[in-house]
């Protein structure tokens, strides 16, 4: 029996844990950050700036992390592609054959 790569998909999966552990982290740093601004003795305007910045950050890092993932999968499904040519010119090959 012949093997082939694209017979078994690679499923990229993250466990429930580290999903969990990756929303309490972010819920933590956004609630610290929060509480810190919150808590500076400093006018509110000056407040207010840095809360607009932190949401800023937050909304920017999510693009980012979009963005990255989004070009991850495009590569992959160029990779795949390439495999399944490839697959195909090996298995129309016939090295006996005259030329």
């Amino acid at each position: 029996m012949l093997f082939r790569m694209s017979d078994t998909p690679v499923k990229q999966q993250s466990t429930a844990a580290f999903y969990g552990q990756a929303v309490a982290s972010f819920a933590v740093a956004l609630a610290a950050t929060a509480i810190g601004i919150f808590n500076l003795q400093t006018d509110s305007w000056v407040r207010a700036f840095l809360g607009i910045a932190v949401l800023y950050l937050v909304t920017s890092a999510f693009t980012l992390a979009k963005v990255i993932r989004d070009r991850q999968e495009a590569g992959q499904l160029v990779n795949r592609v390439d495999q399944a040519r490839l697959e195909k010119l090996l298995a129309e090959h016939d090295p006996l054959q005259k030329l």
